[in-house]
């Protein structure tokens, strides 16, 4: 590799490069594989780390002098998809706070390339962040720290919070032999409940008067508004326009936003956990500086799992414990719901026979998405780990739309009775749906069954042509599997069909978790559709409480159980490179001779990771740089980082499939060569040799600047989806 040059391999088979290989210690940066996009999320400025200045760098003689390309002063960071300005982001987002740093990477692949300034964006965001290296100070708080051995007996506090319902675990290893505790009584209830509705209850003022199972058991009250299935506002589509936000979603109340709704419910959420944790195991519950992990969704883009996070903070989750307790943010971590839920399963291994090697889907079909995900079991089953073998997919077909097409049936049926289609009585017809028929329908062998639906006003006269007999709508179970339940299942196992073709290896067992994981005719229909083809297809124990659970075994684990994370897309810098035959051929508008004379084809691009690729939690891919100043004020370079999702290999920014995440602007006079090289008089000018990485976890992407193998910066760039 040179200083200029083009990785030593470079993916010219488009059907290999959509392979799906085996976990390597090293990088993969040829291995395409689908899923969807992501959109950068972070405002904060790049901030160098703490730590003692490496030496300087000895000058290197021998690169070839290129033109600057770089601007004088400041240039501005114009991430793509980044979110407005306070009070401007969409269903009710708030400024984020600070993303955190991650832990560094091991394993590199070095790639040399020369980032130009690029045209701007097609699409352009509100958001103006400027991001630079101007100085030696501390890094910004991270989601996602390696967990330390000096934490134990360390409270991990584990949230579940989801569209339909919500639930808390907890654990310690000082606690119940470290085995993972839920929280079973709430409010408004003698019984248990595993889980309990996301479910807010207003009142004329906008305060709330009721959360949970009270918010949902609560009768009309005059002025005041029930809110449900809120969290469906963060969608991705949704975000990205407010005309996609689903029709059949209840209004906000007045004034309210969605992010709104979610603060309230978490501090309710919160507040009530602490007090509860804190009388089942005492005094010794130390939950101000307890860990907290809070899953999401696997389809949620970068501006859902940003907002989720300001509202976890805003609510009080995680806070200051005392003074000098600068790195509290830290303790909130982010975890995808299919991830946390292939934990819970993973250590049922017994269970389901799965042994070393083999490989499993995750099928978390809850109330408001259904997420898939495929693992495979590596190592010994006493120190269990698992390892991401395929992008992750998922999609809004959870039990709720089953609730939803339910109440259209009804509507449609008793367009000619409207005394029936008040709010009230369509509650009334849809409780008694989710809480009795739902997930015992049996399918076809119930097509002759009639189901009945009892009336809120029963002096309506009868009408047997819609079942409108007695005080009853009865409907046939043909009517409801094919108006009902036959579309959403249907989407599922499209689903799961799809991602059962991302993976080039047999999958050994189908784990269905989540509550609509209990539906008779989901499970039914998955064995029929799959069971030749998957040895397993199974429902774990606790598998309506799998990711709740999960979520809380890894933090009680104190290291990462989920080992490797596939790249979600294809990244890529937009460089100059010496031109070659290939270039002169198809682009030699781009080419054009150098201060020294030499051919430089620009807009080319350098893949740092390619779309599918399977690479190790934290895992580096570096790419060596090389800026050119001609004076000392010339001290800015600015990369250009590209994403796809498709699986061509690209040579060009101009193909068409490509889009810009951000321009990433780094001040390099605070590097020590810059500082030693701009204090010599040399009319030639002079070279800052330096390093950008990246790195994939689960949740997010992050940007590092490189020097000498030391840290100087970080970013997050934006998470995965």
């Amino acid at each position: 590799m040179t200083c200029c040059g083009e990785p030593n391999h470079k993916e010219d088979n488009a059907q290999a490069a959509q392979q799906v290989t085996p976990f390597h210690s090293q990088p993969v940066n040829q291995q395409p594989g689908p899923q969807s996009g992501l959109n950068w999320q972070g405002s904060e400025k790049f901030q160098p780390p703490a730590g003692p200045s490496p030496p300087p760098l000895a000058y290197q003689n021998g690169h070839s002098s290129w033109e600057k390309s770089s601007p004088n002063g400041q240039t501005t960071f114009y991430p793509q998809g980044s979110p407005p300005p306070a009070g401007m982001y969409p269903n009710g987002a708030m400024p984020p706070h600070t993303p955190g740093s991650p832990p560094p990477g091991t394993a590199a692949t070095p790639h040399s390339a020369y980032p130009i300034q690029s045209p701007p964006l097609a699409r352009t965001s509100p958001g103006i962040v400027p991001m630079t290296v101007t100085s030696r100070g501390p890094s910004p708080p991270t989601m996602a720290q390696p967990l330390s051995f000096a934490d134990e007996g360390k409270i991990s506090v584990s949230i579940d919070f989801g569209t339909t319902f919500s639930g808390v675990a907890y654990g310690s290893s000082r606690i119940a032999g470290g085995k993972v505790q839920q929280i079973l009584n709430w409010p408004g209830s003698f019984e248990t409940f595993r889980k309990i509705p996301t479910c807010l209850l207003y009142d004329q003022t906008g305060q709330v008067i009721a959360w949970g199972i009270e918010a949902k058991n609560a009768g009309p009250m005059p002025g005041a508004v029930k809110c449900e299935w809120f969290k469906l506002f963060l969608e991705p589509h949704a975000l990205r326009d407010s005309s996609n936000v689903d029709p059949r979603l209840p209004t906000l109340p007045p004034g309210k936003r969605a992010i709104d709704l979610i603060i309230d419910f978490l501090s309710c959420l919160w507040d009530y956990a602490k007090q509860q944790i804190t009388r089942e195991i005492g005094a010794v519950a130390d939950l101000d500086s307890a860990d907290v992990w809070l899953t999401v969704p696997a389809a949620w883009d970068a501006t859902g799992c940003q907002m989720m996070r300001d509202a976890a903070i805003a609510a009080g989750l995680v806070r200051s414990a005392r003074a000098g307790d600068h790195a509290w943010r830290e303790r909130l971590r982010i975890i995808s719901e299919p991830e946390a839920a292939a934990v819970h399963c993973a250590n049922l291994t017994d269970v389901h026979k799965l042994t070393p090697n083999q490989n499993f889907m995750i099928c978390d079909a809850g109330g408001g998405t259904v997420d898939l995900a495929v693992y495979k079991i590596i190592g010994m089953l006493s120190h269990l780990e698992i390892a991401e073998m395929c992008a992750r997919s998922g999609a809004n077909c959870g039990s709720l739309f089953l609730d939803l097409r339910f109440r259209e049936l009804m509507k449609t049926l008793l367009a000619d009775h409207p005394v029936h289609l008040d709010s009230v009585s369509l509650a009334n017809f849809m409780e008694h749906f989710s809480e009795t028929e739902k997930l015992r329908y049996m399918g076809e062998e119930d097509d002759d069954k009639m189901f009945h639906f009892t009336c809120f006003n029963v002096e309506d006269p009868d009408d047997p042509a819609v079942g409108l007999v007695n005080g009853e709508v009865t409907i046939p179970g043909n009517l409801l599997r094919r108006e009902v339940f036959d579309p959403v299942v249907s989407q599922v196992l499209e689903l799961i069909e799809a991602q059962t073709k991302k993976v080039d290896q047999r999958l050994d067992a189908l784990l269905l978790v989540g509550g609509f994981s209990g539906s008779e005719y989901l499970f039914r229909k998955v064995k029929a559709q799959f069971g030749s083809r998957i040895r397993v297809i199974a429902r774990p124990h606790d598998c309506d409480t799998a990711t709740v659970r999960g979520a809380a075994q890894y933090g009680l684990a104190r290291r990462p159980l989920v080992s490797s994370v596939v790249a979600p897309q294809s990244y890529m810098l937009k460089v100059k490179l010496p031109a070659e035959q290939e270039d002169w051929l198809k682009r030699p508008a781009y080419i054009r001779d150098n201060d020294a004379g030499v051919a430089i084809c620009e807009n080319r691009l350098q893949y740092l990771v390619a779309k599918g690729a399977i690479l190790r939690k934290g895992q580096r891919l570096k790419a060596t740089f090389c800026k050119f100043s001609q004076t000392a004020s010339d001290r800015t370079f600015v990369a250009t980082l590209y994403t796809s999702d498709t699986d061509k290999i690209m040579r060009y920014t101009d193909e068409g499939e490509i889009n810009e995440l951000c321009k990433w602007t780094i001040d390099l006079g605070a590097l020590p060569s810059f500082q030693q090289n701009a204090g010599v008089p040399n009319s030639t000018g002079f070279y800052t040799e330096f390093e950008l990485g990246l790195e994939l976890d689960s949740a997010e992407v992050r940007g590092v600047l490189i020097y000498q193998g030391q840290d100087w910066g970080r970013v997050v760039f934006d998470y995965r989806s």
